[in-house]
């Protein structure tokens, strides 16, 4: 099963998405948009970066778990990742997101 981002509204009426693996985890979240079409964008922007590594930053929470963001070409950040038990799972996810972004189907939740 091929990955997706879901595109949805959250509670404080901010736009949102989330890439999902084929196996329906959540692998990146995004920043909130006030628009729609921002979101859209975000979405476009995440499936032009992601196959590239170095828009990826690693990082580490304040637990010390690893956890990544990804970057689109001004610096700034379009996603952000759960946090990971070692930094093995965190690259499998990074790597996942790397598959899954620039094919995935977007639904529409809002």
């Amino acid at each position: 099963m091929a990955g997706k981002f879901e595109l949805y509204k959250s509670t404080d009426e901010q736009f949102r998405f989330r890439l999902k693996a084929g196996n329906g985890e959540p692998i990146l979240s995004s920043e909130a948009y006030s628009s729609k079409l921002g979101a859209e964008n975000g979405i476009q922007t995440v499936k032009t970066n992601a196959p590239n590594d170095f828009r990826y930053e690693r990082k580490e929470a304040s637990s010390g778990q690893p956890y990544f963001i990804l970057k689109a070409v001004n610096n700034e950040p379009i996603g952000r990742s759960e946090t990971y038990s070692s930094n093995a799972a965190m690259e499998n996810a990074v790597e996942s997101v790397k598959r899954n972004a620039s094919d995935a189907l977007v639904e529409d939740l809002t």
